[in-house]
C-alpha cells in the first residue's frame, strides 16, 4: 500500500480539504519548513514538488491530466512563439504595400495553432465531465423516438481540479496569442503556474502574468506575511467550520426529501445553502490566499464581500471574480468583437438608440457567457437553468435601468438614498437564493418543484424541536452560526467601508493582537462542526 492509498479517505483524498488534520497539521508545515530551510534559489522547486505531491495525493495517477497539459500549452506556446518571431523577420525585410497581406497570413496561422489548442484541452474537459450528461440525454432522444438504440453511459475518471486549471491553460496560450506575454521557454516554471498546490482545487482561476513570476521567483517568509496568512486562514476556518459545515446537514436533509416539509421550510434550505455555499467558497478562498499570502503570493481576490450588491450584475462581479472575469476576457469580448457582432451593434444602434444598440450583440455574448458558466459548474440541466436564469436577470436588468431611472426622476425619488439601497441589496440576496434554489437542486425538474412549493406553501408549520432534531440541528446551532454570521457581517462591513480589519489588529500592541489569535482559535475550537462521528465535507466547489 503506497503513501497515497493511505491517506486517500473514500472518495475524497483527506487533504482535499485545505482545513483537515492532515493538510493543516502534517503537509504545509512540512512545505513551510523545507521552504524556509533551503537556499533562496532551491524555494521555487520546493514549491513545484510541493505541488506536484499534493495533486498526486488527492487525484493519485491521474496527475497526468495535469501534466499533460502542461506539456501541451508549452508545446503550443513555443509553436505560437515561432510563427511570431517567423513573422517580424518577414516582415522586416518585406516591401510595405506587401506588409499586410503577409502579416494576414501568419495571424491565420497562429489563429488556427490557437484554435487546435482550444478544442483540444476544451474538447477533453467536455469529454471527461459531459459525456455521460450527453450520452443520458441522447439515450432520452432515441427513446421518444422509439428507436431500439440505447448507448451504454461512459464511465471516466476525472481529476479534481480539472475545470480550473484547463481555464488557466487556455487563457496562456490566449495571452501569447494575442502578445500579452511571452511564451515561457522553462516548463518547470510553466508547471509551478499550473500546479501551484493552495489553487488546483478551488482556484482562483490566475492568468500567467500575475503569479508565474511571483511563484519562480520565490522570496523568502516574512514575519509580516506569515501572521497576516495566519490570520486569514484562521478566518477562512472559521467561515468553514463552524457555519458552512454546522448547516450541511440540516441543508442535504431539505433537499434529499423535500417532499417532508412545506414551502417556508424549503426557503429556509435554500437560504441556508447559499450561506453554506458562500462561507464554504469564500473561506476556502481565505485559506488559499492566506497560504499564498504566507509564501509572499499575492493571488488575484475572488470574492469581494457579494452580499452588498444592489444588482445580479453587481453581485457576480463580486462572486468567483477569476472565473466571472474569465468568461467577459475570453468569451464576452470576443464575441462582441467579430466583425458581423459589430456590424449587429453599429445597425442596432442606429435604429435603438446608444443604450439598447449594444444590447443586442451584448445580449447574445452575454447568453453564451452564461450558458458555458452554467454549464462549467456542472453535467445537469439544473446548472444550464442557473445559468440562463442570471443571463435572463442580468439582461433585464440593463434593459430597465433607463426606465428606472426617468421614473425615480418623474416621481422625484433619489435612488442612492440609504433605504433604497437596502432594499436593493435585500431584493438581490433574494434572486440569488432563487438561482440557488435550483443550483443545489437534483435535476431542473425538481428545482421548479421545489420552487412551486416554496411559492403556493410558504408555511414553517412544524417547525419545531422534533422537525429540527429530524434536520440534525437545533436552537444552539442557530445561535452559534447567526453569532458568527454577525461576526464575518461586522468585518465584511468594515472591509467594505474601506477599513482593514487586518491592518488595524497589527497596529495594536503585541498582548491585543495575540489575545485577538488565540480568542478565534478557541472560538474554532470550541463550536467548530467537528469531533467522534462527524463526516467531514469536502469544499464544495472542488466538485465543479
Amino acid at each position: 500500500m503506497d503513501l497515497s492509498s493511505i491517506l486517500l479517505a473514500g472518495s475524497a483524498s483527506a487533504m482535499t480539504s485545505f482545513f483537515s488534520l492532515t493538510f493543516l497539521f502534517l503537509f504545509l508545515p512540512a512545505c513551510l519548513i523545507l521552504y524556509a530551510a533551503v537556499p533562496k534559489a532551491a524555494k521555487k522547486y520546493i514549491l513545484l514538488a510541493a505541488s506536484l505531491i499534493f495533486f498526486w495525493l488527492v487525484s493519485g495517477f491521474l496527475i497526468i491530466y495535469l501534466l499533460l497539459t502542461v506539456l501541451s500549452v508549452f508545446l503550443f506556446g513555443k509553436w505560437l512563439d515561432k510563427i511570431q518571431k517567423q513573422m517580424k523577420a518577414e516582415l522586416s525585410k518585406t516591401e510595405k504595400e506587401k506588409r499586410k497581406e503577409l502579416k494576414q497570413q501568419y495571424v491565420s496561422r497562429q489563429r488556427k495553432v490557437l484554435l487546435l489548442a482550444v478544442l483540444l484541452h476544451i474538447g477533453l474537459l467536455l469529454v471527461l465531465k459531459y459525456s455521460g450528461f450527453f450520452t443520458q440525454n441522447l439515450n432520452s432522444l432515441l427513446w421518444l423516438l422509439n428507436a431500439p438504440i440505447e448507448l451504454e453511459i461512459p464511465r471516466l475518471f476525472m481529476p479534481i481540479g480539472i475545470s480550473f486549471f484547463t481555464l488557466q491553460a487556455v487563457s496562456y496560450i490566449t495571452d501569447v496569442y494575442h502578445g500579452l506575454i511571452k511564451a515561457d521557454t522553462n516548463i518547470l516554471r510553466l508547471t509551478l503556474f499550473m500546479s501551484f498546490f493552495p489553487q488546483i482545487v478551488e482556484g482562483p482561476i490566475c492568468r500567467y502574468s500575475q503569479t508565474a513570476d511571483q511563484l519562480w521567483n520565490a522570496e523568502q517568509i516574512k514575519y509580516k506575511n506569515l501572521t497576516y496568512g495566519l490570520q486569514r486562514i484562521l478566518f477562512g476556518m472559521m467561515k468553514k467550520i463552524v457555519i458552512a459545515d454546522r448547516l450541511d446537514p440540516m441543508v442535504k436533509a431539505i433537499f434529499d426529501t423535500p417532499n417532508s416539509y412545506h414551502g417556508g421550510i424549503i426557503f429556509l434550505g435554500a437560504v441556508c445553502y447559499t450561506i453554506q455555499l458562500y462561507m464554504d467558497f469564500s473561506g476556502s478562498m481565505d485559506a488559499v490566499m492566506g497560504i499564498a499570502e504566507i509564501f509572499g503570493i499575492k493571488m488575484p481576490e475572488n470574492f469581494q464581500r457579494p452580499f452588498f450588491s444592489i444588482s445580479i450584475s453587481e453581485f457576480w462581479k463580486r462572486w468567483h471574480i477569476t472565473l466571472g472575469t474569465w468568461f467577459k476576457d475570453y468569451i464576452f469580448y470576443p464575441v462582441t468583437s467579430t466583425k458581423k457582432m459589430k456590424n449587429v451593434t453599429s445597425n442596432a444602434r442606429k435604429k435603438l438608440g446608444n443604450h439598447y444598440g449594444p444590447l443586442v450583440a451584448g445580449g447574445v455574448a452575454l447568453f453564451c457567457v452564461w450558458f458555458c458558466n452554467g454549464l462549467w459548474h456542472g453535467s445537469d440541466w439544473n446548472y444550464i437553468f442557473f445559468g440562463l436564469y442570471h443571463f435572463v436577470m442580468i439582461l433585464t436588468g440593463n434593459m430597465v435601468t433607463p426606465l428606472a431611472s426617468k421614473f425615480f426622476k418623474k416621481v422625484g425619488l433619489d435612488p442612492n438614498c440609504s433605504s433604497y439601497k437596502v432594499f436593493r441589496i435585500i431584493r438581490t440576496a433574494l434572486f440569488v437564493v432563487i438561482g440557488e434554489l435550483f443550483f443545489r437542486s437534483p435535476g431542473m425538474v425538481r428545482g421548479f418543484e421545489l420552487f412551486g412549493r416554496m411559492v403556493s406553501d410558504f408555511s414553517f408549520m412544524g417547525l419545531n424541536d422534533i422537525l429540527l432534531k429530524k434536520l440534525s440541528i437545533d436552537i444552539q446551532d442557530f445561535i452559534i452560526i447567526a453569532v458568527t454570521l454577525a461576526f464575518v457581517f461586522i468585518v465584511s462591513l468594515l472591509n467594505e467601508k474601506g477599513v482593514c480589519v487586518r491592518d488595524q489588529i497589527a497596529k495594536r500592541n503585541i498582548v491585543i493582537r495575540w489575545a485577538v489569535f488565540y480568542a478565534l482559535i478557541m472560538f474554532i475550537i470550541i463550536f467548530g462542526a467537528y469531533g467522534f462521528g462527524y463526516i467531514p465535507v469536502d469544499p464544495m466547489y472542488a466538485n465543479f
